[in-house]
């Protein structure tokens, strides 16, 4: 099975040289690997823990130490940790078939074989040779895989709306609070402040839908306080005490702040691998 989509990206890049922007485009081709499927069993939802995560994360500390006993030549700790590298090791093409026959096997083999002999240059000169095997299979899998199965699959989520109680897909909640933003500052630099009270009023709306959904997958009050809590939406509420007082300025001033404490930096966190998961998935 053909795991790779090509994607068109157009790249904007721009020079900014004082008052002056030049904007240039470039076509880049960009090849996504995708791993295979049986992967998927190895992290969460379809499993409690996230195996494959931890086995990593047990393969780099194995690295770590068999470096560091290697270094100071302690034979009893290089052999320990050498042998639970070659069982995670292992575990890799049990977990994920399709890899078996990318493992270096043999190289783990005599990794425990100069360990035991306490051939510390062997075992150095090996454990350079796994490490850019696996260095390999990271640079060509590791970004696609943590897009799919690490970041949140928005394209399945749903906000209620708390006055109708009908649900919407997240991407229309999305799109109908940006639209809410920008026209408050609209109304604002139009002078239409009426219009701008009520963008308000809906945005502060969608903001609150919003929180519901959020905790779908934030489980504590100290996650949701981080975007939503009362710090940001005291900011939104001087907002709309300064839409209401017709202050052009001020308003201007708070409603960029809360684009950047609330709407950007949940962007920042999410945004990124969500796009990314859309073009692979």
């Amino acid at each position: 099975m053909n795991y790779t989509k090509t994607i068109k990206l157009l790249v904007a890049i721009f020079f900014a040289s004082g008052a002056t922007a030049v904007m240039a485009e470039d076509d880049l081709e960009v090849n996504l690997t995708k791993p295979p499927s049986s992967i998927e069993a190895w992290y969460k939802p379809a499993n409690k823990r996230q195996v494959w995560l931890h086995t990593m994360f047990r393969l780099r500390r194995e690295m770590q130490a068999i470096s560091e006993y290697s270094a100071y030549e302690d034979k009893e700790r290089l052999v320990h940790w050498t042998k639970k590298f070659n069982d995670d090791y292992n575990s890799i093409g049990e977990m994920v078939p399709e890899w078996a026959d990318e493992l270096e096997v043999e190289l783990s083999q005599n990794l425990l074989l100069a360990a035991n002999k306490g051939d510390y240059q062997e075992v150095a000169s090996l454990q350079q040779k796994i490490g850019r095997s696996c260095m390999g299979c990271h640079k060509e899998f590791r970004a696609v895989t943590a897009a799919l199965y690490r970041g949140p699959n928005f394209s399945d989520m749903v906000v209620e709306d708390s006055e109708t109680m009908e649900e919407q897909k997240y991407k229309d909640a999305m799109t109908g609070l940006s639209t809410a933003m920008n026209r408050i500052k609209i109304g604002i630099e139009d002078n239409r402040f009426e219009v701008a009270s009520s963008a308000f009023t809906l945005m502060t709306h969608r903001l609150d839908d919003l929180s519901g959904s959020c905790g779908a997958c934030h489980k504590t009050e100290r996650q949701r306080d981080y975007l939503l809590g009362a710090e940001n939406m005291n900011e939104v509420k001087k907002l709309g005490e300064l839409i209401e007082a017709k202050e052009v300025k001020q308003s201007q001033r708070v409603l960029g702040g809360v684009a950047v404490k609330i709407c950007a930096t949940c962007h920042s966190i999410h945004r990124t691998l969500s796009d990314l998961r859309g073009f692979i998935d």
